[in-house]
């Protein structure tokens, strides 16, 4: 696993197997952040179940001004943590350690460019994560939410707009908009 593009490029980021963690492969990260490439400059990113921290350290090394990682998981913690520091620890990289309930609660009243939804794809959670980034206004107007799931899901993206929506074998990114 490294990172794809911009000025960490090339850099191998640890992945260590849990089984709770399905790091996004390259060729997948790769398609999400070339599509993104003109709103990633200056943009506030949140990472919400960051796993390996890897698609908010793809983020920061393609220009955003700032992302927020943020995961239940402790070893999920430890190795976005372990990852950050791999690429100099940026200073404008904060790391939450909580439910994606906590931590939209406590972001509230922020406004996030990007946010990258990659929850477990069994967990169920996926339309009550997006109700939550809704009521809490976490999305900028012209914001997108990339939704990385199983194909096979069927995912009621209400109340955001699906704007696009990609296939890469078992997995499907959807583009969400305001």
């Amino acid at each position: 696993m490294k990172i794809v593009a911009g000025k960490f490029k090339g850099k191998k980021l640890i992945d260590r197997p849990f089984e709770h963690i399905r790091p996004t492969a390259d060729m997948v990260k790769q398609s999400i952040f070339n599509k993104l490439q003109f709103e990633l400059i200056g943009a506030k990113v949140l990472d919400l179940f960051c796993g390996t921290g890897a698609l908010g350290i793809e983020a920061l090394s393609r220009g955003a001004e700032e992302v927020v990682f943020a995961d239940l998981d402790k070893r999920s913690i430890k190795l976005t943590q372990d990852n950050l520091k791999s690429i100099g620890l940026p200073a404008n990289a904060k790391v939450i350690c909580a439910d994606y309930e906590e931590t939209i609660s406590r972001l509230k009243g922020q406004k996030f460019d990007i946010i990258i939804l990659d929850p477990p794809y069994k967990s169920g959670i996926y339309e009550k994560c997006l109700e939550k980034i809704a009521e809490a206004k976490l999305l900028s107007e012209e914001g997108i939410i990339v939704c990385e799931q199983e194909k096979n899901i069927d995912i009621d993206y209400k109340p955001f707009a699906l704007s696009d929506e990609r296939v890469y074998g078992i997995k499907k990114v959807a583009y969400l908009k305001n």
